[in-house]
C-alpha cells in the first residue's frame, strides 16, 4: 500500500507522528494550535523518522465536544499547506468530516484517518473511493463525549473484529478498493484499562481481516493507570505497548514521541532479522 511516497509493503511497520492542531487534546492540547508551530512540529517529526504525519484539528479525548467544519478547516488546512510547501512527507488527515477530508486532500494530504469508521459522515467513504486514498477505519463505542461511560463487551476481540469487518464491507460497497483499507482497534475509545491490555495482547486476532493494523497507544490513560504516571511520563510504557503490538502484527504505530519510537523499531528489526 502506497501512502504518498511511502510504501507500507516495503517498510513495515510505519511510524505515524501525531500533530494535534487543537486547544484541548489530552496530551499536547494548545501546544501546536498556531499553524506555524504545528508546521514546525510536523517537520520536526519527519526529521526524527516519521514515515507519515497525522494532522488533526478536533480533539477526541474522552468527554470532548465536536467542533464545526469551519473551525476544523481553519485549524488544519494552513498546516497541511505549510507542510506540503516544505516537505514531501506523507500526510494523513485525522477527521470524521468528509468536507474537511476533501479540503485536506486538495491541500496535499494523502490518507484519511477516521476514528468513526465513516459512521459520523457516510460521505467519507465515497470521497475515499473517488480519490483512491487509503482510509483508516477505527472501532469506537459511542462518541468521544460518551465512549468512556462504563463500556462493556461480551467477547471483546470478536466484537471489535465484527465491527471492523462491517466497516470494511461498507467501504468496499462504496467503491473503496480493499487494498486501500486500514483497520484500528481503537485503543482508549470506549475501553477500560483491561480492555486495552487485552487488545494489545490479542492484536494478532485481527489479522483475519487481512488489512494493515494501525495502533495508537501513545501516552494514553491506561498506561498512566497501570504505572501511576502523568501524561508526560508515559514514554517507557508506550514503548512497551509498541513492542507487543509489533510482535502481534501492527503495521502503523501512531505516536507523539517519534525519535524514541524510531530507535525502538530500528533495534527491534535488527533483533528480529
Amino acid at each position: 500500500m502506497r501512502i504518498g511516497r511511502f510504501n507500507l509493503d516495503e517498510r513495515c511497520p510505519a511510524i505515524m507522528g501525531i500533530v494535534n492542531a487543537t486547544p484541548d487534546s489530552f496530551s499536547d492540547g494548545g501546544r501546536f494550535l498556531e499553524p506555524s508551530r504545528a508546521i514546525a512540529r510536523a517537520l520536526e517529526l519527519e526529521s526524527e523518522g516519521a514515515d507519515i504525519v497525522d494532522i488533526g484539528g478536533e480533539s477526541s479525548r474522552p468527554g470532548s465536544e465536536p467542533v464545526s467544519v469551519d473551525e476544523e478547516l481553519r485549524r488544519v488546512i494552513p498546516v497541511i499547506e505549510g507542510v506540503r510547501r516544505r516537505s514531501s512527507v506523507p500526510i494523513s488527515i485525522d477527521t470524521t468530516k468528509a468536507r474537511v477530508a476533501a479540503r485536506a486532500l486538495d491541500a496535499g494530504a494523502e490518507m484519511i484517518n477516521d476514528i468513526s469508521a465513516a459512521r459520523f459522515d457516510p460521505r467519507m467513504l465515497g470521497l475515499a473511493a473517488d480519490r483512491g486514498v487509503p482510509i483508516a477505519l477505527m472501532h469506537m463505542k459511542g462518541t468521544p463525549r460518551t465512549m468512556q461511560e462504563a463500556p462493556r463487551y461480551g467477547d471483546l476481540m470478536a466484537e471489535i473484529g465484527s465491527f471492523l469487518a462491517d466497516a470494511m464491507a461498507r467501504a468496499e460497497g462504496a467503491g473503496v478498493a480493499r487494498d486501500r483499507l486500514i483497520v484500528d482497534p481503537g485503543i482508549g475509545f470506549g475501553k477500560t484499562v483491561e480492555h486495552n491490555l487485552t487488545i494489545i495482547a490479542h492484536l494478532d486476532e485481527l489479522s483475519a481481516l487481512k488489512a494493515p493494523i494501525l495502533i495508537g497507544t501513545s501516552r494514553k490513560a491506561f498506561i498512566g493507570k497501570v504505572l501511576d504516571l502523568e501524561v508526560d511520563e508515559r514514554l517507557e510504557g508506550t514503548l512497551a505497548t509498541l513492542a507487543i503490538a509489533v510482535d502481534k502484527g501492527a503495521s502503523i504505530l501512531r505516536v507523539h514521541d517519534v525519535s524514541p519510537a524510531r530507535r525502538f523499531l530500528d533495534m527491534y528489526e535488527s533483533l528480529s532479522g
